[in-house]
């Protein structure tokens, strides 16, 4: 059931700072009932569905600068997953396969019974758990910038410096209660670390990075929402090592920035799928969608084609 309420202020399209041009004329804030969440997402455009799931510790609003371009060719769905930002911030549930019930439950509710995906970063598991999961649900996968834990490798403790500035929260979010302790009053210096190092030369906007940091320390639950999908991870891996026996037969498409995971995420997807196309994105680190849009809108264009038409 589709809530009939739009959110406003801080969080929806509305209280989204630097849109690109006439976004507000195409897209839209809706709360969406799913039953057991309340799901927001901002939704616009027409053609056959794509839904877009952010990565960590970004929202929806990670997708802007894509978003009005797609709307030509497609109904595009970006989603706040569940515990980030205007959706619902239970306590469990944070495992990928009941995420990727959310995300089918979401597209049940908006009437789109198949639908291309793009998951970066967490969303990138989420997305492949949906895949694997749900095979009748999805056209086409599209993944960037992220590995699948208890598919591919676990990287070392030891790492270059470089790497373990990059790396060193996957271990730090899991914690049960400490991080949140440490980063309340400090998200600035948590967080702002965590776009600097996993940007490469490149560096996000300062004022999309202080809109990331604002909105998860406006609330205690938004900063626990967000170490959810890491506590949960010991759940996800051993969804993985089963879900890895069903190779995905889809198309998928595996983006990585080139100052970032480069080939692996096309060597990650190749672990799990039978048909994977690499593209490596000049000029970017980690956060493609936001450093590389104009070469990331080029690869969803080329390889969504066939789903569009």
């Amino acid at each position: 059931m589709t809530s009939p309420s739009t959110p406003e202020g801080p969080g929806s399209v509305s209280g989204a700072p630097n849109l690109p041009a006439g976004f507000t004329d195409t897209f839209t804030s809706r709360y969406i009932d799913t039953g057991d969440l309340r799901q927001h997402a901002v939704t616009g455009g027409d053609g056959p569905p794509l839904l877009l799931v952010h990565g960590w510790p970004q929202t929806w609003y990670a997708w802007r600068m894509l978003m009005p371009a797609l709307a030509r060719d497609f109904s595009v769905i970006a989603v706040d997953q569940r515990g980030i930002g205007l959706s619902g911030k239970p306590q469990d549930g944070y495992d990928t396969g009941t995420l990727a019930n959310d995300m089918v439950a979401l597209m049940d509710a908006l009437g789109h019974q198949r639908f291309a995906l793009y998951g970066t970063d967490v969303g990138m598991p989420i997305a492949y758990a949906l895949a694997a999961d749900h095979p009748d649900r999805l056209d086409r996968l599209v993944v960037s910038e992220a590995p699948l834990p208890g598919v591919s490798p676990s990287p070392p403790l030891f790492l270059p410096p470089l790497l373990n500035a990059r790396l060193w929260h996957l271990a730090f979010n899991q914690l049960p209660k400490v991080n949140e302790q440490l980063v309340t009053g400090r998200e600035d210096i948590f967080l702002g670390a965590e776009f600097d190092a996993s940007a490469g030369t490149n560096k996000l906007p300062d004022d999309a990075v202080r809109y990331y940091i604002d909105t998860l320390a406006s609330d205690p639950d938004h900063l626990r929402g967000s170490f959810e999908f890491y506590r949960a991870i010991p759940a996800t891996i051993a969804q993985n090592e089963q879900r890895k026996q069903r190779r995905l037969t889809l198309p998928v498409l595996a983006i990585g920035g080139a100052e970032s995971s480069g080939e692996g995420v096309g060597n990650t997807m190749k672990l799990a799928a039978d048909d994977v196309q690499t593209v490596v994105l000049t000029g970017s680190g980690h956060w493609v969608a936001e450093q590389a849009p104009e070469q990331l809108l080029a690869a969803l264009t080329a390889f969504l084609a066939p789903y569009r038409d």
